[in-house]
């Protein structure tokens, strides 16, 4: 395959993230089938909670981490599909009206481009954009509860809509950041919608389920009904504050914690059963100090738990905490219980 050739059949996608930033270029291969071929990873430090804080770190970072996915795929990239996340994130609720004229003619796409552009005139608070516009049911003249209505007749086309919104200000930045480092944005996908297209199944967002990322900085949270998007939200807490609470608890230092949490961290203290002593070294030769493996695990879950209530809270909100299958429920619970502290 020739380097033009192999750019072209290339998807690269970026995630500006808290914590890191991932560069991940992927080819179809000869079955079909998503190939990896390249991948780049570095430490983020230009970013906060999703929100870009700091455009010359952050600029580094993406360029950094492309640069050994380049590497990797022995070629050069210049347009990335970009993720974006953030406490900035918030999504509503809207219903939508198209009323036809000739209703002898089969409902077309142009029909439902038409009703969601509509969705791009609502008026939202200063400095909001809509990211994305998601269709729910469909009603056509007084038959509801459709999902596909092309090739229907009728006058009033009606549509739910799930839009999900973000600030200028933070989109602005993030594609400053890209373009500063050389790149050219293909487009811009929230991440809990990216997460779930890889992860979940189509008989899990027909059963319904509610998905939950837990990044550095923020947890996403996105649930699945009827394989449609019906609630998405982002709470301000993630990897980080459980960092911050370790350090603050131990009395260590910021980066001594990270260690502690990622080599030793549990969210289940019950299940600790050895409770090791653990030795870190002290500051500029003073004392060391220990800590029991136990005593971590009670931090660690203590913000585990609380973040997992914001969850409950969000699902609850929703309207879809009884709609949602067993599997789908819970997955996120027994998610928790055994989660090892990496994020």
């Amino acid at each position: 395959m020739n380097d033009q050739l192999k750019i072209k059949n290339t998807a690269v996608a970026l995630d500006i993230g808290t914590t890191k930033v991932c560069a991940i270029a992927g080819q179809l291969n000869e079955y079909g089938k998503l190939e990896i071929v390249g991948m780049g990873v570095v430490r983020s430090e230009g970013v906060s909670r999703g929100v870009v804080s700091n455009i010359d770190k952050t600029v580094k970072a993406i360029r950094e981490a492309v640069d050994i996915a380049e590497r990797n795929a022995h070629c050069k990239f210049r347009v990335v599909h970009v993720g974006i996340a953030g406490q900035h994130i918030k999504s509503l609720h809207h219903h939508g009206l198209l009323v036809r004229h000739d209703s002898n003619t089969e409902i077309n796409q142009d029909d439902i481009d038409k009703l969601i552009k509509d969705m791009y005139k609502l008026v939202l608070p200063p400095g909001d954009k809509i990211l994305h516009v998601v269709p729910q049911e469909y009603t056509v003249d007084d038959e509801q509860d459709i999902f596909d209505p092309i090739g229907m007749s009728g006058v009033r086309l009606e549509a739910n809509f799930h839009i999900i919104t973000g600030q200028i200000s933070a989109s602005r930045n993030i594609l400053r950041c890209v373009e500063k480092a050389g790149l050219e944005v293909a487009d811009v996908t929230l991440e809990p919608i990216a997460s779930a297209a890889s992860v979940l199944s189509s008989e899990e967002k027909e059963a319904g389920i509610a998905l939950v990322d837990i990044g550095g900085g923020t947890t996403d949270i996105t649930i699945f009904k009827d394989g449609i998007i019906r609630h998405t939200c982002v709470i301000p807490f993630g990897g980080n504050v459980i960092t911050k609470d370790i350090r603050e608890g131990c009395t260590v230092m910021n980066e001594q914690a990270e260690k502690l949490k990622v080599k030793f961290g549990s969210a289940m203290a019950d299940e600790i059963v050895d409770n090791r002593i653990i030795t870190i070294p002290g500051f500029k030769g003073r004392d060391h100090k220990e800590i029991s493996e136990k005593n971590l695990a009670r931090i660690i879950q203590a913000r585990v738990e609380e973040i997992f209530d914001y969850v409950l809270w969000e699902i609850r909100r929703s309207g879809y905490d009884n709609k949602l299958s067993r599997y789908g429920t819970y997955r996120w619970w027994i998610f928790a219980k055994t989660y090892r502290l990496a994020c």
